[in-house]
């Protein structure tokens, strides 16, 4: 339901206290004017700390720095007098005894009169003797249409149209941002060279990223990394490239629903990270890396809010993709934390948006140890498929090595034993695979000559494989998946050559 039509509704049903969760207090203000206005006229009456009641003459300024006298006002109203009362970051004064108080006495008076309080802040701060009373409204980002018509609006007086194509795309590339920031992008390219054009997409890009960055829970991840970077892992790349056209409304055209996700488990340095870059590249989809830690706040309930905010904002900028990296240490062994419970109902909240997405936000988790992740987590529905990446066979060295001696030395590639150096590195990741090559040109950048496969070999002679290292941990990992508990993603999927 629309956050309008269920505003409306708890209006209609005289619901006596709301509590809206948003950053937009002006947008959010004038949505409530208008809904306000569609129901029987209500009259708005908005109240801040520093200036008072405001907008209505009679009452302007009443109640300056005293939240007690504020809530007095509605008993002031005639009790057949339909209004909602706004009141900006009440929250901080919901501890106060006496406000408390207050808000349970209007709470009962309230049900008989058409009236309802909404209290509008950042972040949902409830104490426990209101929960009952308050209900508790997310207000979302601007929608596609409002996007649009904002952009309409401003481009209007410029007296330059703007063609439908590239609307189309300025309006999907602002998904995600508030409408100030929006004005904020719009002033910037006018003040830069007096229209709007295309290119301005990157100004849009970088308000994203400000936006991202501010949050501290998300990162906007930019990505050059394709499918021909990563050495092997036939079956997933192939899984991949089938889904590629799914979020295209041809897609939904023919009924498919959105690809929800991909869990890749498996050892550490084997290209996970790797996918999930490329995934977002290959299918021209925005990057979010979620820190599951950044979740968890000091302050009792910050963790929650922060985990909603977070969901919101990657529906907000979808279809994208959200990168979750070695998510089993963020939720092993959570039912035995003593948190009070916050990280259990963090990951409650999480794998029940998982489930129950509609939107087109594709979650790539990785993980390395699958027996920490708990077992709700792994039941279908919340991801698409679940993917083991052991490590690379010989065939799959040899591509390795292709990969990163194409990328370094392009030129004299054909003068390096590719089937030798795969052969003569057992046990090798990938992405010690590509420490042995870096070894490699320090040993003949010491020399003063170019690193040849001798040095490679010489290189991999020195280094000690995780592989060996935690022999009898990787061993576990490889029967859980030859048990026919996730998917191979390569098709011939080899845990160790010496296992």
């Amino acid at each position: 339901m629309a956050f309008s039509e269920e505003f409306a509704l708890l209006l209609r049903a005289r619901y006596p206290l709301i509590y809206v969760s948003t950053l937009e207090e002006e947008r959010l203000e004038g949505a409530i004017a208008k809904i306000s206005q569609d129901q029987g006229k209500r009259g708005v009456y908005t109240w801040d700390f520093v200036d008072g009641y405001q907008g209505n003459p009679t009452d302007a300024g009443f109640a300056q720095r005293n939240p007690l006298q504020a809530l007095e006002l509605v008993e002031r109203l005639s009790p057949n007098v339909a209004a909602v009362i706004v009141l900006r970051d009440f929250h901080r004064f919901l501890d106060d005894i006496s406000v408390a108080r207050k808000l349970r006495n209007l709470g009962r008076l309230l049900k008989s009169q058409p009236k309802t309080i909404v209290m509008v802040s950042h972040q949902v701060e409830v104490p426990d003797d209101l929960k009952e009373l308050i209900t508790i409204l997310e207000f979302p980002l601007p929608s596609i249409v409002e996007i649009e018509a904002e952009l309409t609006r401003l481009l209007a007086g410029l007296g330059k149209p703007m063609d439908q194509s590239t609307m189309d795309g300025l309006v999907q590339s602002c998904q995600g941002l508030s409408i100030e920031r929006i004005r904020r992008i719009i002033a910037r390219a006018i003040a830069t060279h007096g229209e709007l054009r295309s290119s301005d997409l990157s100004l849009v890009l970088e308000e994203k990223r400000q936006t991202i960055r501010q949050t501290q829970i998300l990162d906007f991840y930019p990505t050059q990394e394709t499918m021909e970077d990563i050495g092997g892992l036939d079956n997933l790349k192939a899984w991949l490239l089938r889904r590629g056209a799914a979020f295209s409304e041809r897609a939904r055209q023919y009924g498919l629903p959105h690809p929800r996700g991909l869990l890749l488990v498996g050892v550490q340095g084997t290209g996970k990270s790797l996918t999930a870059k490329a995934i977002a590249n290959h299918w021209h989809l925005p990057l979010l890396r979620l820190d599951v830690g950044r979740l968890f706040a000091g302050l009792v309930g910050e963790s929650e809010s922060r985990t909603r905010q977070m969901i919101q904002l990657a529906e907000a900028l979808a279809p994208c993709i959200l990168w979750i990296d070695e998510i089993d240490k963020a939720f092993a062994g959570f039912e035995g934390r003593g948190d009070s419970g916050t990280t259990s109902r963090v990951f409650g909240t999480f794998i029940t948006w998982m489930a129950e997405k509609q939107s087109p936000v594709f979650v790539v988790a990785t993980a390395n140890n699958i027996q920490a992740l708990p077992p709700e987590l792994l039941r279908r529905g919340r991801f698409d498929e679940i993917f083991f990446v052991g490590l690379p066979n010989q065939e799959e060295r040899k591509a390795i090595f292709s990969v990163h001696l194409q990328r370094l030395r392009p030129q004299t590639i054909k003068d390096y034993d590719l089937s030798r150096l795969a052969y003569e590195s057992p046990d090798f990741s990938g992405a010690e695979i590509e420490q042995m090559i870096v070894e490699a040109m320090h040993i003949a950048f010491s020399q003063n000559r170019d690193f040849t496969t001798d040095d490679v070999l010489e290189a991999a002679s020195q280094m000690i494989p995780l592989a060996r290292t935690a022999q009898e941990q990787i061993q576990q990992l490889q029967q859980w998946a030859e048990a026919g508990r996730a998917r191979l993603a390569s098709r011939q999927a080899q845990l160790s050559d010496s296992f």
